[in-house]
């Protein structure tokens, strides 16, 4: 599985996105171990407490767990990958918490520790702790037999799909998927040579190059968001400065937008609009049935876990009901007898325990199984959207392209559906009305 790690503070912020049920199907505390609390918050101020004896600021070390896309992991398999976690950094006798999210037919963990060593008050050091989890995952890889990713079998080739907080709440904001955005930026760069070749692929996908206030080169989307170049296409700001020269001769920002505005007429805005409204309606039947079925998963594992509460008290009894006390538990302690019986006890409460869990993890890869089926039809969706939209993209931009060949704008507007009107001057380019 794919391990991500980082260093952090913010106790209650952690816990709060942990335990968010909001934008999860289901969220589910499986470990909290070595902390005198036994819910997440209580876990993490108890670590934030502590840390304030020692100078550390980033007190937790958080690590999220991420298996192969189809692939349905057990809570025994998460526990095991953070146990290898923690013996690869160092933190094996740290108190850690373990919770599991589910969502979109897919299942994932984050574990966090505490970094202060509470006998020597002072921070735990987790030198080269990246690679150290590099070569725990390709391990968990392997030992599961799961296709090991390009990235992980040969130790060089970072994945496009990687994002950064930053780049996922910006492509969040405009209701797109981020992959969908840093692709067209990487594809773009990896087939320009120069500043034009860079601009003109870019347009072909609705974006447009400028002139940035800080950041140097920037593009535009047609709404007038604004995306600097280095980090959309995850190069270095110097690799860019050598590909692209100067922006000088690009217009700013404030340019751009006012070109912008002034070239999407009001009919291409009421395209974008009711594509926007058909996409949303399609898939309205799609997010109702997911918001269905998440309520029906929870109801059922609701249900199993209050019944196995249940019927694990009545055994309690059960078992407590066989020690005696008063004189014949004295002579049961004295023959022996009291000790062959809490044996006994012991051995039936495992064997239960391990009985749930089974229970608990056959529901789990049930539901998980029901849930991916319908996430492929909200993918398959999705992937239909995303190709009209880049259409739709091509269609505006070669209208906002300045000198288009005529027959080029005339096919443009036919596909459209706009009639051009006659220009009265020869030097004056075609307008259009719907």
């Amino acid at each position: 599985m794919i391990l991500k790690a980082s260093q952090r503070s913010g106790a209650v912020a952690l816990a709060n996105h942990l335990m968010n049920d909001r934008d999860n199907d289901h969220v589910e505390v499986i470990e909290v171990d070595g902390f005198m609390a036994d819910d997440l918050h209580g876990a993490f101020k108890e670590a934030h407490a502590i840390s304030k004896a020692t100078r550390c600021k980033q007190f937790l070390f958080s690590v999220s767990l991420n298996p192969p896309e189809h692939a349905v992991v057990s809570d025994d398999d998460f526990r095991d990958a953070a146990d290898r976690v923690a013996n690869a950094v160092g933190l094996n006798d740290q108190p850690y918490a373990i919770v599991v999210h589910e969502k979109n037919g897919r299942r994932h963990a984050h574990a966090v520790w505490s970094r202060i060593d509470a006998d020597e008050l002072k921070a735990i050091n987790l030198p080269h702790f990246k690679n150290k989890l590099r070569d725990v995952s390709r391990d968990l890889f392997l030992d599961h037999g799961w296709t090991l990713p390009d990235g992980l079998a040969t130790y060089g080739n970072k994945s496009p799909l990687n994002f950064t907080l930053e780049e996922w709440q910006q492509a969040k904001r405009q209701n797109l998927d981020p992959r969908e955005i840093k692709q067209v930026f990487q594809d773009a760069w990896s087939r320009s040579e120069n500043q034009a070749s860079f601009k003109n692929a870019l347009e072909e996908r609705g974006y447009f190059l400028a002139k940035g206030d800080r950041r140097g080169f920037v593009a535009l989307d047609i709404d007038g968001n604004v995306h600097a170049i280095a980090k959309w296409t995850g190069v270095k700001t110097k690799d860019v400065t050598a590909k692209l020269g100067s922006p000088e001769d690009l217009p700013s920002v404030d340019e751009s937008k006012s070109h912008i505005r002034s070239k999407v007429s009001d009919q291409m805005r009421h395209f974008i609009a009711k594509a926007k409204d058909r996409h949303a309606t399609e898939m309205q039947p799609l997010r109702e049935k997911v918001t269905s079925m998440v309520q029906a998963h929870r109801q059922e594992r609701k249900a199993l876990q209050q019944g196995q509460t249940k019927r694990w008290e009545d055994e309690t009894k059960v078992r407590s009901s066989r020690l005696n006390g008063g004189l014949r538990g004295l002579l049961d302690k004295v023959t022996g007898k009291s000790r062959a019986t809490r044996q006994q006890n012991e051995r039936e409460a495992l064997k239960a325990a391990k009985r749930d869990q089974q229970q608990r993890d056959f529901m789990v890869r049930e539901q998980m199984k029901e849930r991916q089926r319908l996430q492929e039809r909200v993918n398959k969706m999705k992937v239909k959207h995303r190709a009209e939209r880049q259409n739709l993209a091509r269609d505006i931009v070669s209208i906002l392209r300045p000198k288009l060949r005529p027959e080029t704008v005339k096919q443009q507007q036919k596909n459209l559906g706009v009639q051009p009107v006659r220009p009265r001057r020869r030097d004056r380019g075609p307008s259009f009305t719907p």
